[in-house]
């Protein structure tokens, strides 16, 4: 399902996703054709109800999510003094966007100056999610959602 599925499905939990992956280093996994995962540094977009990525055309991460789009995609982690380590996480399905319009609006929304028109785009469906909080103690505090369409 679509971002704004997920915001309206589990609102504080898509607030809480959108700030740890709204235009800020992530990692993307992705399958190899022989099945084995392959790791790539992103910076992810979420705009228009959509979560996207543009991807340079030489990336392999262009082969692997059209050939299969099954993803993971895990924010980076870090804690700041007196604050919660904290991970995200979302699972799905990617596709590659070729409408016009929604490739305009993303560019928009990207507000990036090395996009070019060979640049891929990718809107990811949202399956999954996890949220892992660990206070200073190392107490885990986990919300989970799951869609139930198919």
């Amino acid at each position: 399902m679509s971002w704004s599925e997920f915001e309206r499905q589990a609102p504080g939990l898509a607030s809480m996703g959108f700030e740890r992956l709204n235009r800020k280093i992530a990692y993307l996994a992705t399958l190899k054709k022989d099945g084995s995962p392959r790791l790539h540094p992103i910076t992810p977009f979420i705009g228009n109800g959509m979560l996207f990525i543009f991807t340079e055309p030489s990336s392999p991460k262009i082969r692997d999510l059209r050939r299969d789009g099954r993803y993971a995609l895990h924010c980076s982690v870090d804690r700041k003094k007196g604050e919660p380590l904290v991970e995200f996480l979302v699972t799905g399905t990617a596709r590659v966007i070729t409408d016009p319009l929604v490739r305009d609006q993303a560019v928009i929304l990207a507000d990036s100056p090395i996009l070019t028109d060979e640049y891929a785009l990718f809107d990811f469906q949202i399956q999954r999610a996890l949220w892992i909080e660990y206070d200073q103690d190392g107490k885990r505090t986990i919300r989970h959602w799951i869609t139930n369409q198919r």
